[in-house]
């Protein structure tokens, strides 16, 4: 956010760089980078100097659009992610259903908590790896905005374990 007086904003994108670039929050003294949108744009986005610089792209058409929603997709994946992993910790440390635990929920504890875990990992990455390629994409104005046949197994591999899970629960629950 450009906190500068109307006064003080130049037309262009580039006269941002004109002035010290210092929003309250941002912690590493490092420019903003331009990103030109263009077919010609060879270089990785995430690789531009300064690494820890907010990346800048040109408003075209419903560019923003676009980059609100592979953010708000990406958001969706770390909730997903974190979620995972609280699931995975509480499995690891209190797996019972009653006041005590018996000799299956003890075995099973263990090995439910770590393939959470693993989903939880898998979930992150996809996000991530989702996000850098669409913003790369962006950057050289070939993005699609649809998922791929990776987050579609990550995601299946995860629904799976989920529901194979509540299975899980539903039969130690009914052996009363």
């Amino acid at each position: 956010m450009d906190f500068r007086s109307l006064d003080r904003m130049g037309k262009s994108d580039e006269s941002i760089l004109d002035e010290p670039y210092r929003p309250f929050y941002y912690f590493f003294a490092s420019k903003p980078v331009l990103v030109k949108q263009g077919n010609e744009y060879d270089r990785k986005v995430f690789r531009e100097r300064p690494l820890l610089g907010v990346l800048l792209f040109d408003n075209v058409s419903s560019d923003a659009r676009d980059h609100a929603a592979n953010e708000r997709t990406f958001l969706a994946w770390l909730k997903l992610s974190v979620s995972m992993a609280i699931v995975s910790v509480a499995i690891i440390l209190s797996f019972h259903l009653k006041s005590k635990p018996s000799t299956l929920e003890k075995r099973f504890a263990l090995p439910l908590g770590i393939i959470f875990w693993l989903s939880s990992v898998a979930c992150l990455l996809s996000g991530l790896i989702n996000y850098i390629n669409t913003v790369s994409l962006y950057s050289q104005r070939q993005a699609l905005v649809q998922t791929g046949w990776k987050t579609q197994t990550v995601f299946t591999i995860v629904s799976t374990s989920i529901v194979a899970t509540c299975v899980l629960f539903l039969s130690t629950n009914a052996e009363k």
